[in-house]
């Protein structure tokens, strides 16, 4: 009888060199080679650090999902932030749930403890049945030199609300700290 799949929490440091290689292989398998969507070394740095959703089914590992701590701001106000990173799916597993059940769990995990969960996508339908919303307003990063715009991000940013959340102006301006690679 196959085992039912389950979905275990984990720091990125309690992760095994075999469980790094692995969530690693499905990351670039699910991702896939096309130049603007594949997994990069920056995206693996950018989802460690925090803690990891790992998804076991009969011994492998075939969804994951990581929550890392930013600090985001609408307008001016500064919001702990729960930012999800390398959420994927094995290719030959995708369209049986275990995405879903791999984000409920981060979900919770958001809602319990950041005052704001937030992603960046081009798979708007599959979060907004989880209870993200598409932030309206303009994006930008934070640099040394001011707030720079990210035009190109504008519509693919969501947000999740957590008991914590302040009251949100959809239309607000949403910043990110710089970063190496994909600042969203």
């Amino acid at each position: 009888m196959p085992e039912p799949a389950r979905v275990r929490r984990t720091r990125t440091e309690d992760l095994t060199r075999s469980e790094v290689d692995s969530i690693r292989e499905l990351l670039v398998a699910a991702f896939g080679t096309d130049e603007d969507e594949a997994f990069t070394d920056d995206d693996w740095e950018h989802a460690i650090g925090g803690l990891h959703f790992v998804c076991d089914l009969n011994g492998a590992i075939v969804a994951h999902a990581s929550v890392v701590e930013r600090e985001l701001h609408v307008d001016t106000r500064a919001l702990r932030t729960g930012y999800v990173e390398a959420v994927a799916t094995a290719p030959d597993h995708q369209g049986a749930g275990l995405g879903s059940l791999v984000m409920a769990d981060a979900n919770a995990y958001i809602r319990d403890t950041f005052e704001l969960g937030a992603l960046g996508t081009g798979r708007q339908a599959f979060y907004e049945q989880l209870g993200w919303r598409t932030w309206i307003g303009p994006s930008g990063v934070r640099t040394t030199d001011g707030v720079r715009p990210t035009p190109e991000e504008d519509g693919y940013l969501m947000v999740l609300t957590t008991p914590t959340s302040p009251p949100l102006d959809m239309n607000a301006t949403i910043t990110c700290e710089w970063r190496p690679g994909d600042v969203w």
